[in-house]
């Protein structure tokens, strides 16, 4: 197998982009076994929890099956066009960009609260919260908290148990990553929200669906009041 040998940045992107490469070259078609985890591991020089992400990843789209006790087989064909599904959004200006990403952001983001709150399990309600405790932590040091707020969301998003929530995060983080990086060069941007971030949280801990759509929506709220007023 020839695979080229990776640098130390964006492991899980590279080896994604790396194997496809390989799948294209090699023709494989469905029905095809993928190279064993040990010869990626070699090839690529990383470790076997970045080729398990990946695959896990291969996995979700549909795009590989795992056979036990037998390896990795192609489901069908597949290019880093279908593998990455690149979403891009053009608009005269931020504003509008930010308003127009925030509708998305809305519906996935109320439909992801209701189903965490729905099927969280203990563990990921203990990540969520160790997630919340960072962002307030920081926030009350700093008074903007723009990664761990992002953290949080996350972690929230994988409390669904639907890879395609984080998935669609994902390809959208370019756009989705204006939200926390200061925006109209205003450090407090949505700095309304913080409070409404823990009782989300709560809501999800009472298992709450409803009343964890009703708080998302009061934190989106706010972002569109400021993004409506700090444009201006």
């Amino acid at each position: 197998m020839k695979i080229s040998p990776l640098p130390s940045t964006s492991r899980v992107r590279q080896v994604t982009d790396a194997l496809v490469d390989h799948i294209t070259s090699a023709r494989l078609k469905s029905g095809d076994r993928l190279p064993a985890e040990r010869e990626l591991m070699e090839a690529l020089a990383v470790g076997r929890s970045t080729i398990r992400e990946v695959l896990r990843h291969f996995q979700a789209l549909g795009v590989i099956e795992t056979r036990k006790g037998s390896g990795n087989y192609l489901l069908k064909s597949v290019s880093r066009a279908t593998i990455h599904m690149p979403l891009s959004l053009e608009s005269t200006n931020l504003r509008d960009g930010l308003l127009q990403t925030l509708q998305v952001r809305r519906g996935l983001e109320c439909e992801a609260g209701m189903v965490a709150a729905r099927v969280r399990t203990a563990d990921d309600l203990a990540d969520i919260e160790a997630k919340l405790t960072e962002m307030e932590r920081v926030h009350l040091e700093k008074g903007a908290s723009g990664p761990e707020d992002l953290a949080f969301h996350l972690a929230i998003y994988d409390a669904t148990h639907n890879p395609l929530f984080r998935q669609l995060l994902e390809q959208m983080r370019e756009t989705f990553e204006r939200f926390w990086s200061h925006p109209f060069e205003r450090f407090d941007f949505a700095r309304r929200s913080f409070p409404f971030h823990r009782t989300l949280f709560q809501a999800i801990a009472a298992q709450d669906a409803e009343a964890a759509r009703a708080e998302t929506l009061k934190i989106l709220e706010i972002v569109e009041e400021d993004i409506k007023e700090m444009s201006k």
